[in-house]
């Protein structure tokens, strides 16, 4: 399992930048619901370098892509990549696994395993090819497991794309996690766990189960409204999710949108 290490921040902390479901296209005139994602993705990167000036890793937990195309992710590396500092990817339901991977070669982006400080991060992929839902196959939990085994004082942080828990929108439910049950239990046998973050649903979530943290986060373009029982996107704007691990395992994060972001979702042009 291949491993970078970052040494904390001089205030013994590091801060981790979260960017995801950025849906981008081949073609520079794709829209999602009339939004212009590769500028909507522009826009939230500005915003990150505006108010972040020392980023010690982004994350991009997956639908980096709408159209799986090779493009696409080149596209997603050129805008990302304006922020200085490394980065690790994870796919999500609309990505196209063998084209991500060839838009990663000879880079560390798909490593799943990163130290930072005194603490783990772990990148799982939960997409299934060709599917909507999300599934941990046994190949990652036993990654998972195996991370958390192998690194008992370091505090653990653990990414996804789809989410592991009811969120309140009754049209996002079968099209979550399906094995979350079997994440938790792994999750619940190691204390060091401090937190699990995701993207999938495009709404912010902070919530607490037992001692670790539930997060998800704003897309980089279009939002989902919350608690809507049929498939419904607004007018809040995109935004992106910092966080701040210290190194004695507290946890400080918070969402920014993007200023004087006005969008009117148009049905229309096509759905997620």
């Amino acid at each position: 399992m291949a491993r970078a290490s970052i040494p904390p921040s001089a205030d013994s902390s590091v801060l981790l930048v979260q960017l995801t479901d950025s849906h981008l296209f081949a073609d520079t005139a794709g829209r999602l619901l009339g939004m212009d994602t590769a500028d909507s993705l522009q826009r939230v990167v500005a915003q990150v370098l505006e108010e972040q000036p020392v980023i010690d890793m982004i994350l991009a937990t997956g639908d980096l892509s709408q159209d799986g195309s090779a493009a696409s992710y080149a596209r997603f590396r050129e805008l990302s990549g304006a922020i200085d500092a490394p980065a690790r990817w994870i796919p999500g339901n609309h990505d196209e696994i063998p084209v991500m991977q060839a838009a990663c070669v000879g880079t560390d982006l798909l490593e799943p395993v990163v130290d930072l400080g005194n603490w783990r991060v772990t990148l799982l992929d939960s997409s299934i090819p060709g599917a909507v839902p999300g599934y941990l196959q046994e190949s990652q939990l036993v990654l998972l497991e195996r991370a958390l085994i192998e690194a008992p004082e370091r505090h653990h942080l653990i990414c996804l794309h789809h989410h592991p828990i009811d969120i309140g929108c009754e049209w996002m439910q079968p099209i979550g996690l399906r094995n979350r049950d079997a994440l938790f239990a792994v999750l619940e046998r190691f204390p060091q766990v401090q937190a699990v973050l995701w993207g999938h649903v495009h709404q912010t979530i902070d919530e607490q189960r037992g001692s670790v943290r539930l997060l998800a986060s704003p897309s980089t373009c279009v939002q989902f409204t919350p608690g809507s029982e049929d498939f419904q996107a607004d007018s809040t704007a995109p935004g992106y999710r910092w966080l701040r691990l210290h190194d004695d395992g507290r946890l400080e994060t918070g969402v920014s949108r993007v200023d004087g972001f006005v969008f009117t979702p148009d049905y229309n042009i096509g759905g997620y």
